[in-house]
Formats: structure tokens, C-alpha cells, sequence
């Protein structure tokens, strides 16, 4: 009797069943945000080439280039974030390996994005 049944039949409850959906999503929004972010900064080092420190800092020292440049940083790192995580989910398939990278790359991101962060604030308030 089995063998008149649909092989779909058998291969029902297998597979991704949709869990990628928002990691997808999460990519995708990421990238769009990181357009007119790009372009921001393609426009401001435009702008501040050739200049010195002190006309920098005080650029940025200006509340809307600040959080201009927060959020690339944090768009940025997210998104490379996502990236990484999808090759080491596609190509490191010893389980423990894979676990200990998708760690490092998540700790790796908060430290440098936190730090970058951080940067940004000091030279905005001019610490």
C-alpha cells in the first residue's frame, strides 16, 4: 500500500519549514538600510578630504553626522554579522566548530561595533 502513496508524504515535516524566513528578512533589511547610509558617508569623506583632525572632530562633533555615523556603524556590523553567519552555517559542518564561530563572530561584532560606538561618542563630546 506504500508504494502508491506521494513521496511528498514522507519528506513532510523535514526541512527549513520556514525558520530562515526572518534571518532572510533580517539580511535583506539591513542591506536596503545601508544604502542611503553608504551614500552618506561616500558624501562626507567627500567632504572632509584633506581636511585636518580638528575640522573632523568638530564635523562630527555635530548631533546629526554623530548619529549618521552610529547607525552605519551599527547597520554595518549587523549586517556583516548576518553575513558570516550564513557561511559558517553553509560550510563548517562539524557542529562544535561551527557553534565556537558563530560565537566568535557575535562577540567579535559587539566588541568592535560597541567600540567603533564608542569612538564616535568621544570625539562627538569631545572627551
Amino acid at each position: 500500500m506504500s508504494q502508491y502513496r506521494n513521496p511528498l508524504h514522507r519528506a513532510h515535516h523535514y526541512g527549513a519549514a520556514g525558520s530562515g524566513v526572518e534571518h532572510w528578512w533580517s539580511q535583506r533589511v539591513s542591506a536596503i538600510v545601508l544604502i542611503p547610509l553608504v551614500i552618506w558617508l561616500v558624501w562626507a569623506f567627500s567632504i572632509l578630504a584633506g581636511s585636518d583632525y580638528s575640522t573632523a572632530s568638530n564635523w562630527l562633533a555635530k548631533p546629526w553626522n554623530a548619529g549618521m555615523a552610529i547607525l552605519f556603524i551599527a547597520a554595518a556590523f549587523y549586517h556583516g554579522r548576518l553575513g558570516l553567519q550564513v557561511v559558517v552555517e553553509d560550510y563548517v559542518h562539524h557542529r562544535p566548530t561551527a557553534l565556537a564561530l558563530q560565537l566568535l563572530i557575535l562577540i567579535s561584532a559587539l566588541a568592535a561595533g560597541l567600540t567603533a560606538i564608542l569612538a564616535i561618542l568621544m570625539v562627538a563630546f569631545g572627551v
